[in-house]
């Protein structure tokens, strides 16, 4: 698939890093160092601008190293990018910690995620098909 995109930031475009990835990274595009106090958040922005075909959306992930490690986290994983957005790709990130985490120009903050969607028509009906499960939610399908 093939997509375009303005890159104003000094930062080599977003690419995987294997050949089985999933994400690529996306880096901070920023003058000055941005301190991440606990449980603060800001939006990152990442001087990436893109084009998606219909259809197609952009998932903003947390990055596992940085969540587990740091307690980095995008807060409204998976974030969407809509393709009929031509804004500059921003990260809501927060610090889950309980120590002040510094985000420095050209770091890996969070990862993209292409993926395909559908588009939903609703059916209005008066009664729903009957399953096995039923109405029982919120951990009624385990012990956990």
């Amino acid at each position: 698939m093939k997509i375009e995109i303005i890159n104003k930031s000094n930062h080599n475009l977003p690419h995987y890093e294997t050949t089985s990835s999933a994400g690529m990274d996306l880096k901070a595009f920023i003058d000055e160092p941005v301190i991440l106090n606990s449980l603060e958040r800001k939006i990152i922005k990442t001087g990436l601008y893109i084009s998606l075909p219909k259809g197609f959306e952009a998932q903003v992930r947390s990055r596992s190293g940085l969540s587990i490690k740091h307690g980095l986290c995008v807060l409204n994983s998976p974030g969407t990018i809509d393709a009929d957005y031509r804004g500059e790709v921003g990260i809501i990130l927060i610090n889950l910690s309980q120590e002040p985490y510094t985000i420095n120009n050209g770091d890996r903050i969070a990862q993209l995620v292409i993926a395909s969607h559908e588009q939903a028509q609703w059916i209005e009906v008066n009664e729903l098909p009957k399953t096995v499960r039923g109405v029982n939610g919120f951990g009624s399908t385990g012990i956990n």
